[in-house]
Order: structure tokens, then C-alpha cells, then sequence
């Protein structure tokens, strides 16, 4: 009782100098909860945030991805541009993608067929593909999927089309090649394969500008480019966007060859979101289909992920240097105040641990209440964090706080430990007589 009275009048002396330890517990606190809680929701977040500048899986038919690894094919221009693809996926099993184990984490996806055909006289590509299609699963769910939630940095003039109707949308370089606006209609002629010619009339209600090559090229319901095309329920091409975990030295060894991990370690792959693992579980359900992650999108999450956990960490540890520092500094202070009366309780009797228990019992007791309200204040400091940069607020995880609190009692520990060395130097006869 009397180590709990003497704890308790500690907050009504050296008010002062108990407020700042307070404080700088708060303080430090606060910058732990929010860096920490941000770092462990970070993830999603940026993953999120990326996900809206397109596809991070192209799926492919088996005999085209094994042509582009080989002849390294993608981005050809001129003639090579000019063909068009001779193996095909079926526009029907695009649908099976929102059936694998990660069908919640894919966002969107948008099969496409790429053409070449008249456009009013002039040899252009046609892109054949979903623009905001509502699809009814197995499972009896709907989704609504298509380019236009996955080309948000498109700027639009005009509408986008709507799918299974002759409209169509022109990039900002053909339309100005062609001289063609917002309302005109422009005729398509194909010849297919089999040598019929066919002849297509869509009506241009949208015009868009994409920033690079993509501005050459008409977007049309891709029902009426397999039409035209003489190629039903074709497509040679399927982008899908997915939320998926930044990649680690166990994806990039799966990507590689998955037959080479081991029970354990396919199991922990297959069963985590990344890009690898959502790939390979499409090439599951689409027969002859590749499904290959967008490297510059991969790579992309992955350096910004660990780039920003790793300048928020560092935060969170100068601040725990600020503080160990800072209340080192105050209790010696205090210790140098209080000599008198802590040499008069070893006077009487008191050890030396005893005495130093005193203080640092203390010294947690206001460091915890600065504690908890640190804490609080973190969170609504995160949730700012969150709604500023990410548009959403932020999930306080029960594990940060845990941390947050281990980590300060650690620091507080280590700051009364080196100060209250000075005690055990008090000898009570020369502090009582002022020497």
C-alpha cells in the first residue's frame, strides 16, 4: 500500500517534468500506431491504387505466348504489327476466371480480339472486346466486367459503347487521321480467311486518348468484331486485374517452374494471392490458355511496397531513439531533484532496488498513460494517412497496438535503466549534510 501511495503522489510532484515524459511517450506513440498501422495495411492499399492503371495478367492461347517467348514478338511494329493472330482462346471460358480460389481478388478482366481491317478505306487495328458487360457466373452471382474500369487514365470524349451494339469508340490519332468525330459513322471492311468480305457500319460515340501507341486503333463490341472477322466466340487475348500479394523469393522460384517447390512450400504459394499463383490457377480452368503476370506491374508494387514499409519503420524507429533519449534525459533530471529524499529513503532503510523500483514503477506508470493516448491519437492519425493518399481509411490491426506497446516498454526499460544507474552512486551521509 505505501509503494502504491508513494507511485500515486509521484503525478502531483515534479508535475512539470512528469508531463513531458508524457508527452514524449505520446508523442512517440502516436508516430508508432500510425507509421505501423499503415505499414501492415499498406499492401492492399498500394496493390489497390496500382490495380487502376490496368491489367497485371495477359492471357494468351498456348501457340502465341510460346511464339512471343521465342521471336520475342510483343511490340512489334510495321508489318509484323500488321498480322493478325492465327490461335485463339474461346471468348466463352473467359468467364471461368471468377471460378478459380482467388476469384474474389479478380477485380476485372476484359477478353479482346485484334483485328486489322478497313476503317473508311484506311488499313487500321481493330480491338474487338468487352466494354462494361454484365456476366451471370455458375454460381448464380453477376459481375459486371470490361475496359472501362480498367482503362481509368484514358481521357474520354464522348461515351463509352455499349456492348453487342454497332457502336464504337476511335483513339485520338486515328480519328484525326480519319477526320472523324464524335457521331460520324464509319465503315469497316474484312476480308476473313476464308475469302468472304464482309462490311461492318459502327457508329463512333466516344473518342479516347490513351497517351501512347493505343490512340491508332477503334475499339468495338467484340461480338461484331468476330463478325466481321468471320471468327465466333474468338478471342487472342484476355486482361485481367487482379489484387494480388507483392512478390517474394518463393513466387519468383514457383513462377519459374512450380513442380520444383516442395509440398509445403506449393501449398503456401498456391493458397497466396500472387501473381504467379492466380496465373497458373487460370491456366487451370481456360484450356490452352498461358497466363503470364505483367512484369513492369509486378515489379512496380512490389519496389513501392517495400519502399514506403521501409521509410515508415524507420520513422517508427527514430522515434523510439527520440523517446529513449528524451526520458533518459528527464528521469536523471528528476533523480538529480529528488536526491534528498531518495537518500533519505535509503537512510532508513530502502535498498538500492527498492528505491530503483520506485522510479521506474513511476516512470511506467505516466508512460503508459501517455501511452494510451498516443495510441489513440495513431489511430485517428493513420485513418487521416489513409483517406488522404489511398482515398480510404485505414484497418487497425489488434497486432500493432501489442507491438507499439512492447516496443515502448522496452524503450522506457532501457532509458530508466541507464539513468538510474546514478542511484546506486547516492551515498545518504553526503546528500543529507549538502555535501
Amino acid at each position: 500500500m505505501f509503494f502504491l501511495r508513494m507511485i500515486a503522489r509521484s503525478f502531483t510532484r515534479q508535475l512539470r517534468r512528469r508531463l513531458l515524459i508524457a508527452l514524449t511517450v505520446c508523442l512517440s506513440a502516436t508516430v508508432s500506431v500510425s507509421m505501423l498501422g499503415v505499414v501492415f495495411d499498406v499492401g492492399d492499399k498500394l496493390n489497390a491504387e496500382l490495380s487502376t492503371y490496368g491489367s497485371n495478367i495477359v492471357v494468351q492461347p498456348k501457340a502465341d505466348a510460346v511464339v512471343s517467348d521465342l521471336y520475342n514478338t510483343t511490340g512489334l511494329t510495321g508489318a509484323a504489327a500488321q498480322a493478325d493472330p492465327t490461335a485463339f482462346l474461346k471468348e466463352s471460358d473467359a468467364a471461368k476466371i471468377k471460378t478459380i480460389f482467388w476469384a474474389f481478388n479478380i477485380t476485372n478482366f476484359a477478353p479482346q480480339l485484334n483485328v486489322h481491317a478497313e476503317v473508311n478505306g484506311t488499313n487500321a487495328p481493330l480491338v474487338g472486346t468487352w466494354f462494361n458487360k454484365e456476366l451471370k457466373l455458375a454460381s448464380g452471382e453477376t459481375t459486371v466486367v470490361g475496359v472501362e474500369g480498367m482503362r481509368s487514365w484514358w481521357k474520354i470524349e464522348g461515351t463509352w459503347p455499349k456492348d453487342d451494339t454497332d457502336q464504337g469508340m476511335i483513339g485520338a490519332t486515328l480519328a484525326q487521321q480519319l477526320g472523324v468525330k464524335i457521331g460520324d459513322t464509319v465503315t469497316l471492311k474484312k476480308t476473313t480467311a476464308s475469302g468472304k468480305h464482309n462490311e461492318q457500319a459502327i457508329k463512333i460515340v466516344g473518342v479516347y486518348d490513351s497517351g501512347d501507341d493505343e490512340n491508332g486503333s477503334l475499339y468495338l463490341s467484340s461480338s461484331v468484331a468476330q463478325v466481321l472477322a468471320d471468327l465466333p466466340d474468338s478471342a487472342d487475348k484476355i486482361e485481367v486485374k487482379a489484387l494480388t500479394t507483392p512478390e517474394n523469393d518463393l513466387a519468383r522460384k514457383a513462377a519459374q517452374n512450380p513442380a520444383a517447390l516442395s509440398q509445403d512450400d506449393w501449398e503456401t504459394w498456391y493458397c497466396t494471392a500472387y501473381p504467379s499463383s492466380i496465373a497458373y490457377q487460370i491456366e487451370e480452368v481456360i484450356p490452352g490458355a498461358v497466363a503470364k503476370q505483367v512484369r513492369q506491374v509486378a515489379a512496380l508494387q512490389g519496389n513501392v511496397l517495400q519502399k514506403t514499409q521501409a521509410v515508415m519503420i524507420l520513422m517508427t524507429i527514430l522515434s523510439l531513439i527520440a523517446a529513449a533519449v528524451a526520458v533518459a534525459n528527464l528521469m536523471v533530471a528528476s533523480i538529480g531533484e529528488r536526491s534528498a529524499e531518495l537518500a533519505l529513503l535509503k537512510a532508513i532503510g530502502a535498498t538500492d532496488g527498492a528505491v530503483s523500483r520506485l522510479m521506474m514503477a513511476e516512470t511506467a506508470a505516466i508512460a503508459l498513460l501517455g501511452a494510451l493516448v498516443g495510441a489513440g491519437l495513431g489511430s485517428g492519425v493513420a485513418q487521416l494517412i489513409g483517406h488522404v493518399v489511398f482515398g480510404s481509411g485505414i484497418t487497425m490491426r489488434p497486432m500493432v497496438f501489442v507491438l507499439v506497446f512492447v516496443l515502448l516498454a522496452i524503450t522506457v526499460l532501457i532509458a530508466s535503466a541507464s539513468s538510474i544507474r546514478s542511484i546506486l552512486s547516492l551515498k545518504p551521509a553526503e546528500v543529507l549534510h549538502g555535501r
